[in-house]
Formats: structure tokens, C-alpha cells, sequence
């Protein structure tokens, strides 16, 4: 899963003027630059609303990868995966849409699921 997603944003001229003069003084090194900066800056500031949030939920903070053996592992301990994750999942490409169906009971994903279409399609009904 790469490090970065990429994301659109709509900006009045003014902002968008505003960002390119104070890269151009410096502060920052493009636009890229000062957005991100700028949304770190906001998910620090609500770091605890975020931590406390996942902990109530029982949500997994990070990158979590399954591939096609662990969910056979699952399937023969007869479990049923409940996904919940703020940040990101992939299912491995040797995943087989039926075994995701047998193995995964739900999944709800804050930010990036990477998966087939087949999976994806698969477990369309379970995904929040």
C-alpha cells in the first residue's frame, strides 16, 4: 500500500493565490506543501477526539494486510473477521471473492480499501 493517497480539492482563487504567495516567500515549498501541512495540522489538534473515538469503536489505528492464508487460517478456526480500521486495509490479490464471504462478516474502513473488484464486489453487502 503506498505511503500517500491522492486526494481533489476545490479552493477559491483568492486561497488559492493566497497559498501560491506564501510559498513563494518561502514558508512553504508548493501547494502540496502547505495542504498538507495544514491538514497535519488539524489531525493533531484533534489527535485526542481521534484516539478516543477509535478506542470507543474498538477501531484499529494503521495499515492492516490480509492475505489468503491467514483468512484460511480464519476459516479453519471457523472465525468470522469483523474489520474496522482508520487508515487503511488490503486484501491480498490471491483472495478469492468466495473466501472473502466465508471469512469476512463485516468491514468498515476509515480511509483506503484496496482490494480486487471481485472482493470489493463480494463483500459489498458487508461494507459500511
Amino acid at each position: 500500500m503506498p505511503d500517500t493517497e491522492k486526494i481533489t480539492i476545490n479552493l477559491s482563487a483568492v486561497d488559492l493565490g493566497r497559498i501560491d504567495l506564501l510559498a513563494e516567500e518561502g514558508f512553504y515549498s508548493n501547494r502540496t506543501d502547505f495542504i498538507r501541512n495544514a491538514i497535519r495540522r488539524e489531525l493533531d489538534a484533534h489527535r485526542d477526539v481521534v484516539e478516543k473515538s477509535a478506542t470507543r469503536r474498538s477501531l484499529v489505528i494503521g495499515l492492516l494486510t490480509y492475505n489468503r492464508r491467514m483468512l484460511e487460517e480464519c476459516e479453519k478456526r471457523k472465525e468470522r473477521l469483523s474489520i474496522n480500521v482508520v487508515g487503511g486495509v488490503h486484501l491480498a490479490k490471491d483472495i478469492t471473492p468466495e473466501l472473502a464471504r466465508r471469512t469476512i462478516h463485516r468491514i468498515k474502513v476509515h480511509g483506503v480499501l484496496r482490494a480486487s473488484a471481485a472482493v470489493k464486489e463480494a463483500l459489498a453487502d458487508r461494507t459500511q
